[in-house]
């Protein structure tokens, strides 16, 4: 890598004449973001392809910026006057075709990086995802360098670490890879919208009666840790996880949500075998007859049910000074008080 560069601000107020780029402006994680730099003084240009939504992020420290980052002339404009970049767009999703996986997560990513090299950006924040540890076994305390160099198991999953590998050949950019896991809270479209599906619906398959560990992160947290990656010289090159540090079964995580949501808890107890022939067939018959819509199961998605995985959050917690602001009792708290007031 190049020089470990200085604070980008060493201010009380950290963000003090300091402008932020935001990729993935509108998007759950994003908007937290914005919401944590602009707190701190931060300066923001929200980022996005989404124009109703971004316009509803201006403000007086927030102007939106719409384009596609993995069009070079979009991200290269958007990078033109700021002084930090946090690369957060991407396609989240499980299924989809490789082009589009390369196309948004990798070339996009590449694009990204040349805008920063290219105008001199002072820090690189990218938001990468801790699936990239997706392994058909247990596997607890993960630390950062025990990520696989390949994992096939969904494309998802191998643009991420595409991505990855893209941004080590740009030393020139100093940059900070997160992995953040689980992300929940208001405004979450994923994790507890398909668990409150499932319930109501049908039922939520549990396997070893859902014993298994895993991590969340309350998306307030996750926000908390990039500024702290944009602000903190040593973190120059380095990789972290981010969790909130209090690995939970997944029983008493989906307990928690359906009883404060006030939902009947409908739990259906299935082999693990019968689970795993399931998503391989799914995931066998949608490749076959190319259907772009998402599978009802996929083996990323059977695996979250079958493993346990917790991260090691030490190098955050000694590098970043990352303490979570809140529990995941709190965070499940306030998205249930949001639930029920809407």
């Amino acid at each position: 890598m190049g020089p470990v560069p200085s604070p980008i601000c060493a201010n009380k107020r950290k963000g003090a004449d300091m402008k932020v780029l935001v990729t993935g402006a509108t998007g759950f994680l994003g908007k937290y973001v914005i919401e944590e730099l602009v707190e701190q003084g931060y300066e923001v240009r929200a980022f996005g392809r989404n124009q109703k939504a971004g316009q509803a992020l201006q403000g007086p420290s927030v102007e939106f910026f719409a384009g596609d980052f993995s069009q070079e002339e979009d991200i290269f404009a958007a990078c033109e006057g700021v002084d930090a970049v946090v690369h957060a767009g991407a396609l989240s999703t499980i299924w989809g075709p490789w082009e589009q996986f390369y196309r948004a997560n990798v070339l996009g990513t590449k694009r990204v990086l040349e805008a920063c090299r290219h105008f001199g950006i002072k820090r690189l924040v990218y938001i990468s995802s801790p699936s990239i540890y997706a392994a058909a076994r247990d596997q607890l305390d993960i630390k950062e360098t025990d990520a696989p160099k390949e994992n096939e198991l969904n494309f998802y999953i191998k643009s991420k670490l595409q991505a990855e590998r893209v941004i080590s050949q740009y030393p020139q950019v100093p940059s900070v890879i997160l992995r953040p896991r689980g992300l929940f809270g208001i405004g979450d479209t994923s994790i507890f919208p398909r668990v409150l599906r499932l319930s109501q619906q049908f039922a939520i398959p549990l396997i070893k009666n859902g014993q298994q560990l895993m991590d969340m992160t309350c998306v307030e947290n996750a926000a908390l840790a990039v500024r702290l990656a944009l602000e903190m010289p040593q973190a120059h090159g380095q990789v972290y996880n981010i969790t909130n540090g209090e690995p939970h079964s997944f029983k008493d995580l989906l307990d928690q949500a359906l009883e404060g949501l006030q939902v009947r808890k409908r739990y259906v107890k299935l082999p693990a075998g019968l689970l795993a022939f399931l998503a391989q067939s799914f995931e066998s018959i949608y490749r076959f007859f190319r259907i772009k819509k998402e599978p009802p199961l996929t083996l990323y998605t059977y695996y979250l049910m079958r493993y346990s995985q917790t991260l090691d959050i030490s190098a955050a917690v000694r590098d970043l000074g990352y303490r979570p602001r809140l529990t995941i009792s709190e965070g499940i708290a306030k998205y249930v008080q949001n639930y029920r007031n809407n």
